[in-house]
């Protein structure tokens, strides 16, 4: 049996963190000891394990949730987990997309410097140069010209 603060150290996760996903149900509610301390099992461990992987390869709590669901469940088709990460891949390649346009706005932008000073400045002209972004989802994305 583990504390809170041993599952903690074991996963990589912080101790709020573990509350949190017992509050919203991912983690499933710890056993207590007569003093009321927290204690976890070795499927507790894995889950956290489960979950902080997930994290850490960008799924949101929901695809989690959903990915559990499909673990806790033997014998299930890998077509519901296959899509789930598709999905996340299309989101990714999406991220990765605006990266590379952000990358090429910033080397033209730093390129097309050549060496004035102050207002003349080529990457504080393009800064205060407001038309050159566009927002897309609450993220800005750079205008190629």
């Amino acid at each position: 049996m583990y504390t809170i603060g041993t599952l903690a150290r074991r996963t990589g996760t912080k101790v709020q963190t573990i509350r949190y996903y017992e509050q919203i149900g991912l983690m499933p509610e710890a056993g207590r000891t007569s003093g009321g301390q927290r204690r976890y099992d070795e499927a507790a461990l894995d889950r956290l394990a489960f979950i902080r992987h997930g994290r850490q390869l960008g799924f949101g709590l929901d695809a989690i949730r959903e990915l559990l669901a499909l673990n806790d469940q033997p014998g299930q088709s890998c077509s519901a987990s296959d899509s789930i990460a598709r999905r996340q891949l299309a989101q990714v390649q999406q991220r990765l997309a605006r990266l590379r346009a952000l990358e090429a706005e910033l080397q033209r932008m730093i390129d097309s410097c050549d060496g004035h000073r102050g207002s003349d400045c080529r990457v504080l002209e393009v800064l205060r140069d407001h038309s050159e972004c566009l927002t897309d989802h609450g993220s800005e994305a750079p205008v190629q010209s």
